[in-house]
C-alpha cells in the first residue's frame, strides 16, 4: 500500500552489535525517547510511545449514570478479623 504524499527516503542498514539497526534521518525523528516497533508482513512499523494517551481518554468520557455493584458484600470488613 502506497500512501499519496508520503515521504520515502533509501538508508543503510548495518549492525549493531548483535542487532541490525538503521539511523532515523533528521526529517522522520520521533519524539520521546522510546518507540514501539512492529511487524506488518515485510514491513517494519515504528511509532512514538505517547505517554498520557489513557488519562486523555478517560477525562473525555462521560460520567456512568449506573451505580458501581457492590462487589465486596460478601466479604467482611476491613477493621474486623477475618474468621
Amino acid at each position: 500500500m502506497i500512501i499519496a504524499n508520503s515521504e520515502e527516503r533509501r538508508v543503510r542498514l548495518f549492525r549493531n552489535g548483535r542487532n541490525q539497526a538503521l539511523r532515523i534521518p533528521r526529517e522522520f525523528e520521533l519524539e520521546g525517547e522510546e518507540a514501539i516497533l512492529r511487524r506488518e508482513g515485510d514491513r517494519l512499523i515504528v511509532e512514538p510511545v505517547r505517554k498520557g494517551k489513557l488519562l486523555t481518554l478517560l477525562a473525555g468520557l462521560e460520567p456512568l449514570e449506573v451505580p458501581f455493584p457492590d462487589v465486596d458484600e460478601d466479604l467482611p470488613a476491613l477493621d474486623e478479623p477475618a474468621d
